[in-house]
């Protein structure tokens, strides 16, 4: 069954979005890091996009308004490019970190998805950067988007950086451009959980939290650093209904003393999780027949995203994702492992199985790699 205007309902089966108002198809996704909608024309449908598209936050993300370029294509088509950026922002005169790096690729078919994660300690070559007066090097991927976020005299600008970390990830992937990006605040994504009421995922295996108590309380910092003392939050293997506190909490964890035996492989697996099933919740009937709880969804969504479509909007997006549905995106596992030397620990590395995989994705080739690579699909259990 697909989600999506009346698509799929031909073979007999009946459509989840049978009885459904429209608006609440157009409304359900946007904000929700704009990867599937349903869409129509309806009476008031141009006061809800306004409604939603200005709650989303708008940043240049790729340097193209800077630049006076204007990019917008009227009908966009596949194949399509997404980096999206996970944050933690805790002070605005901090420079960010991308807690967490996500390429969502559509195929041409524009009908599916190919989700799949790179090590925010991957070790690169980080490109000279003038804007930020950073003249590049070696360094950890995610402080991509810290090197390019400095402006003398002020803040650190996220927006700044994300074009930095964009033009990392090209080198590292052989990307030649995106298409659109996002930066996700996933301290937001509390906000947008609770207003669906929690989110089911499958926990598959049992994980202790580093820094939460059972009841969601911060654990002590044991004197002179380094490691917590106090009863852990536990998430127990097999399927869970989780708060907002809960699910952010548990796609954090990344320690192998926490139960997560790949670490950071792991916390990148569960990231991926958490964003199909945050999709599959917002679809539920509960919420898109639902405008009180709708309402509080998106306007949450629209306050934890700053989106650029290279001059298409959220809702351009949204519109031409509208045939992809969470079940029809394959998350994706990239080899790779630790950097050691002398001095201990650098960062990881990816295999070359992982070139190889980059190189299908450019060429549309990815479900015949996959054919080959069936050890590059995650396992949702």
């Amino acid at each position: 069954m697909r989600v999506g205007g009346e698509a799929g309902t031909g073979r007999g089966k009946r459509s989840m979005w049978r009885g459904v108002p429209r608006w609440a198809r157009v409304c359900t996704i946007l904000g929700v890091v704009m990867m599937v909608l349903s869409g129509s024309v309806l009476v008031g449908y141009h006061a809800l996009v306004a409604r939603y598209e200005g709650a989303v936050g708008k940043g240049d993300l790729f340097g193209d308004q800077a630049a006076g370029a204007k990019e917008k294509k009227s009908d966009i088509k596949g194949p399509l490019n997404i980096l999206l950026v996970g944050v933690d922002p805790r002070n605005p005169k901090a420079r960010p970190l991308a807690d967490s790096i996500m390429i969502l690729h559509v195929p041409a078919g524009m009908d599916r998805g190919y989700l799949f994660s790179l090590p925010r300690d991957l070790r690169v070559e980080i490109p000279a950067f003038p804007k930020a007066d950073y003249s590049g090097g070696t360094d950890r991927l995610n402080a991509a988007m810290s090197h390019g976020s400095a402006v003398p005299g002020q803040n650190p600008s996220a927006a700044q950086g994300f074009e930095l970390l964009a033009k990392t990830v090209q080198q590292v992937t052989g990307i030649e451009r995106f298409d659109a990006g996002a930066i996700i605040n996933f301290t937001g994504f509390k906000k947008i959980v609770d207003a669906m009421g929690g989110v089911d995922m499958y926990i598959e295996r049992d994980v202790r939290s580093e820094h939460l108590q059972p009841d969601g309380t911060p654990r002590q910092l044991k004197p002179g650093g380094g490691s917590y003392l106090g009863p852990q939050a536990v998430y127990k293997k097999g399927n869970a209904h989780l708060k907002g506190w809960q699910a952010l909490d548990y796609v954090r964890q990344r320690y192998p003393r926490n139960g997560v035996p790949d670490a950071d492989y792991g916390r990148q697996r569960h990231q991926q999780q958490f964003v199909k099933a945050m999709v599959s919740q917002a679809f539920s009937a509960d919420v898109v027949a639902n405008p009180v709880k709708l309402d509080r969804v998106l306007r949450a969504a629209g306050q934890s995203l700053i989106f650029n479509g290279r001059g298409n909007s959220v809702v351009d997006f949204a519109l031409a994702l509208k045939g992809i549905r969470a079940d029809s995106i394959e998350t994706i596992k990239l080899p790779g492992g630790p950097v050691e030397t002398g001095r201990g620990y650098q960062g990881e590395q990816l295999l070359p199985t992982a070139e190889d995989f980059f190189a299908a994705l450019r060429n549309e080739q990815v479900d015949a790699f996959l054919l080959e690579h069936p050890d590059f699909k995650q396992k949702s259990k």
